[in-house]
């Protein structure tokens, strides 16, 4: 595994977990933390011992609490521009096709929200703080905030936070979808992990194609997504877990999915 600064990648089984290493700086994404979480992502697309990826920050206090401010201070708007060209994290996250998990562990703001927004299951401790406060700096999401937001609470809640720029708790977070489960911060990785191994004892044939049916329901008109989604099903026939899986059914044994 390749070593890099302000990322640690750990495994646990079939389980990779992808930890933002800035305590110091609340975990913030700067450009190489972007850069390394990427390359990480390329690193890990291809091994088939990792089925599912598991995204958090180092320490208690903070996910990512945002983008590092002082990198692009002083950034004119084409500096900005080329900085927000090629290969974006979020989106590279977002199209991943292993299964991602956000394990929120304390701040999720701006840029952070967008990360967390861009993986498919939000699990956060119940300490946590949320929100899209970029309106307080006199600027807009800009890492799929305004789009990924409404998407995933409504756009009524997505103005919300985006307009006002409040800050929410995790109780709130998980009242409006924002997150999708709440545990005690003493036991968030515990119960994250649990979640994240069960998931990945799946057949990864199966979750790379429900992955990708899913996120084209956000995308797609409903027509399409059905017979995108009929498609996916039928080429689910073709796999070797398909049949594991359906025999392991009906001999009443557990299934040993192998990803084929």
């Amino acid at each position: 595994m390749s070593t890099y600064e302000t990322l640690r990648v750990d495994r646990d089984g079939a389980v990779a977990v992808l930890t933002i290493d800035r305590p110091e700086k609340r975990n913030a994404l700067s450009g190489q933390v972007r850069a390394e979480l990427v390359a990480a992502l390329d690193a890990l697309r291809d091994d088939e011992s990792v089925r599912v990826l598991v995204i958090t920050g180092a320490g208690d206090k903070a996910f990512v609490a945002g983008a590092d401010i002082a990198e692009f201070a002083d950034r004119t708007p084409l500096e900005q521009r080329a900085a927000m060209t090629g290969r974006r994290v979020f989106d590279e996250v977002a199209a991943y096709p292993k299964p991602v998990i956000a394990m929120i562990n304390g701040f999720c703001l701006g840029g952070g929200c967008e990360l967390a927004l861009a993986c498919d299951v939000r699990i956060a401790a119940d300490t946590a703080k949320l929100g899209q406060p970029e309106i307080n700096l006199g600027i807009i999401p800009g890492g799929g905030g305004t789009q990924r937001l409404p998407r995933v609470v409504g756009t009524g809640q997505a103005m919300r936070l985006v307009l006002s720029g409040e800050i929410i708790d995790a109780a709130e977070a998980l009242r409006i979808g924002l997150v999708d489960v709440v545990h005690p911060a003493a036991g968030l990785r515990e119960r994250t992990m649990d979640f994240a191994r069960g998931m990945a004892a799946k057949s990864p044939v199966a979750l790379r194609m429900a992955k990708s049916a899913v996120r084209a329901a956000a995308e797609m008109p409903l027509a399409a997504g059905l017979q995108y989604e009929t498609e996916l099903f039928i080429t689910c026939f073709t796999s070797d877990d398909k049949r594991e899986g359906v025999a392991a059914f009906l001999e009443k044994r557990p299934a040993q999915f192998r990803g084929r």
